[in-house]
């Protein structure tokens, strides 16, 4: 299981920091830096080999340190990550289960110890197994200080530093730019009464390397409101430069000044390496003090005029008992009394 060294410091007795060369310059951390030996026409900031399967790559690291005093480090080859938080270029940790170059790596000692101000280079070799997936395998070469470091009073922090280079190692084959915009997520929030505080957006998505070579991923986002009318279009920044291949990543994304009434349609649409990818979600941006009172006063209305209906239909019974019967001549009487006349 991946685990971000930044995560573990509660849960480990031992936290590596990590620090990984960049393209423009070699991994340094102000103790002890590591990087490839410089070939004949310039520096390298960073290893970076082709192979095919089956083949062996041999290259050579050096570590530097930059202290007054010898410096012991583990030497040991890890594969490549993005992290979690913040999609940042990290490696296994030692022990963990390795299958590209923290497997193909080997290193003819696994420690090393450089004198203070000085170097020591150390050869390795990758050898690409037969059956090796096609497509870019990234990890490094790292330097790790097994010492703890310790705090104020003696007490160790459960800290522990390390350097590595990275590596870019790319296996021979048909290689699949992909990329996926996953789970997209949005949560609104605005005041009870429009116009009294803000309303805010906050959209959260996942970024998806789904093919098998490194991505440099840029992503815009566009949200629309009723009829079509455009509300925002940002191109965002905080996203990883790296997609490593397989990766996922959660992103999010704040939205200020989001809309207090509308219906509202968010697209986030991912290019790389001619690839592009879009994924959408709504949301209705509704006063809810307000709806809450417009439902009431409609809930009253339809009260009202239901009683007053069932009212007019009722029959009053104070008028019957207020009418007289009419009565009825007897038919005989009548003829008697005319006869007698």
């Amino acid at each position: 299981m991946r685990k971000p060294y930044a995560l573990l410091l509660s849960l480990l007795p031992t936290l590596l920091f990590l620090t990984l060369a960049t393209p423009a310059r070699a991994a340094d951390n102000g103790g002890w830096s590591v990087y490839p030996v410089s070939s004949a026409v310039a520096a390298r900031p960073y290893f970076y080999v082709s192979a095919d399967p089956g083949q062996t790559i041999e290259d050579k690291v050096v570590v530097a340190n930059k202290t007054d005093r010898p410096l012991t480090f583990r030497l040991y080859a890890a594969d490549a990550y993005n992290t979690a938080r913040d999609g940042g270029f990290a490696v296994k940790s030692l022990g963990e289960k390795m299958r590209g170059v923290g497997a193909w790596a080997e290193l003819p000692r696994d420690r090393v110890t450089v004198p203070g101000r000085g170097t020591v280079t150390v050869p390795f070799t990758v050898r690409v197994p037969e059956g090796a997936e096609p497509g870019d395998h990234p990890g490094a070469i790292v330097a790790l200080d097994e010492r703890v470091e310790k705090g104020d009073g003696g007490v160790a922090l459960g800290i522990q530093r390390a350097v590595g280079a990275r590596v870019y190692l790319q296996v021979g084959g048909p290689t699949l730019p992909a990329l996926a915009v996953e789970n997209v997520r949005i949560r609104h929030d605005q005041p009870l009464i429009p116009g009294l505080g803000d309303s805010t957006a906050t959209i959260s998505y996942t970024l998806h390397n789904t093919g098998n070579v490194t991505l440099a991923p840029e992503v815009r986002l566009k949200a629309s409101g009723l009829f079509g009318r455009t509300l925002l279009t940002r191109d965002l920044t905080k996203i990883p430069s790296q997609l490593l291949p397989g990766q996922r990543v959660r992103l999010t994304e704040r939205w200020t000044a989001a809309p207090q009434l509308d219906w509202t349609d968010v697209r986030l649409t991912a290019t790389a390496k001619n690839t592009k990818e879009s994924a959408t979600a709504s949301f209705v941006a509704v006063p809810w003090l307000v709806a809450a009172v417009v439902a009431a006063a409609i809930a009253a209305a339809v009260w009202f005029l239901t009683v007053r209906r069932r009212s007019r239909g009722r029959p009053s019974r104070s008028g019957a008992r207020g009418t007289a019967r009419p009565a009825t001549a007897d038919p005989q009487t009548k003829i008697g009394q005319t006869s007698g006349a």
